[in-house]
C-alpha cells in the first residue's frame, strides 16, 4: 500500500497518490489487523479469465505494472467503503472475498483511492438547448464518464434538425472520455416522442445512421 500511496508520476512531474489520505492512514493504523484478515490462497478461486480481467482493469497499477493482488483490491475496497469500522470491513471484505456478493466497477475501480466516485450510473438533463446549455451538459457528462460512470442524457430540450448533429459531438467525447482509463464510455440518450425530430433519431441505431 505505500507503494500506491507514494506514487510519483514522471510525466507530469507530481505526486499521483493511488490511495487517499483518510485510508492510508486507516490502513496503516490497522495494518496487523488487515494483513491477518486477508487470505491470499482465494486469489486461487478466479479462473484464467476473470484473473486477466482483473489484471487488466481493476488491480492498481504502477508504472503500468500491477501492485495489488485481488485480495488486496477487496480489502482496498471494504476499507475505502467503511473507513474506521474495520469490524465492517473485515466482514464485507470476507463476504466479497468468499463471492457472496461484488460491488459495480466503479466501486471496485475507485473505492479508497483520491477520486472515491462509486456509483454506475447517472442521469443528466441537457441544461438548455443553447451552445452553452449543450456544451456545460457536455462537460458533465465527461467529468461522469471520466469517474467511471456511466449515462443516461435526455435531449428533448434541443430545437428540431439540431440533435443529430450534436449527438455526434456527445458521441465523440464518449469515445474520447473513457471511463477512469478502465473502459469505453458509455452513454445512453433518451428523446421524447413528442419531438419533432423523433423519426431521425431513431434511424442513429440502424448501421447507415449518421453518427
Amino acid at each position: 500500500v505505500k507503494i500506491m500511496y507514494n506514487h510519483f508520476n514522471y510525466i507530469s512531474m507530481k505526486k499521483a497518490r493511488l490511495i487517499a489520505d483518510d485510508v492510508y492512514e486507516i490502513i496503516i493504523k490497522n495494518a496487523a489487523r488487515l494483513d491477518s484478515e486477508i487470505i491470499y490462497d482465494r486469489d486461487f478461486d478466479y479462473d484464467y479469465f476473470g484473473f486477466k480481467t482483473l489484471e487488466r482493469s481493476y488491480l492498481l497499477k504502477v508504472q503500468e505494472e500491477v501492485v495489488e493482488r485481488p485480495q488486496h483490491m477487496l480489502m482496498r475496497v471494504s476499507v475505502g467503503i467503511h473507513k474506521d469500522d474495520i469490524e465492517s470491513a473485515v466482514k464485507t471484505y470476507h463476504l466479497m472475498s468468499q463471492r457472496w456478493f461484488t460491488h459495480a466497477s466503479p466501486t471496485l475501480f475507485n473505492a479508497g483511492t483520491p477520486r472515491p466516485q462509486l456509483s454506475s450510473c447517472f442521469l443528466v438533463c441537457m441544461k438548455e438547448g443553447s451552445v452553452e446549455g449543450i456544451f456545460d451538459t457536455l462537460k458533465e457528462c465527461g467529468v461522469i464518464s471520466e469517474s467511471a460512470g456511466g449515462i443516461g442524457v435526455s435531449v428533448h430540450n434541443i430545437s428540431a434538425a439540431d440533435i443529430v448533429p450534436k449527438l455526434g459531438i456527445f458521441n465523440a467525447t464518449a469515445r474520447g472520455v473513457d471511463q477512469g482509463g478502465k473502459r469505453k464510455g458509455a452513454y445512453a440518450v433518451y428523446l421524447e416522442p413528442w419531438h419533432a425530430d423523433i423519426f431521425e433519431f431513431l434511424e442513429l441505431k440502424l448501421n447507415h445512421g449518421k453518427v
